[in-house]
């Protein structure tokens, strides 16, 4: 299962949701999605775009977790 850290790293980046939705030009309704891990699939230009706005890299927000 992979797990995402986006909650963590929006907590330290001192950003919202709202601000990241803004700022990377992905509706608040998909991070929301993306967020809760129920997302099935994740564009790289998005995963980039993410990573740029947070400024870290795709490991920081996505991990292989246990089932």
């Amino acid at each position: 299962m992979i797990k995402v850290n986006l909650d963590l790293l929006l907590v330290q980046r001192k950003k919202t949701l709202t601000e990241l939705s803004e700022e990377v030009g992905i509706t608040l309704a998909n991070l929301s999605v993306l967020k809760r891990g129920k997302a099935r699939a994740i564009r790289f230009s998005t995963l980039e775009a993410l990573c740029k706005a947070l400024d870290c890299t795709p490991g920081d927000l996505l991990e292989v977790g246990e089932e």
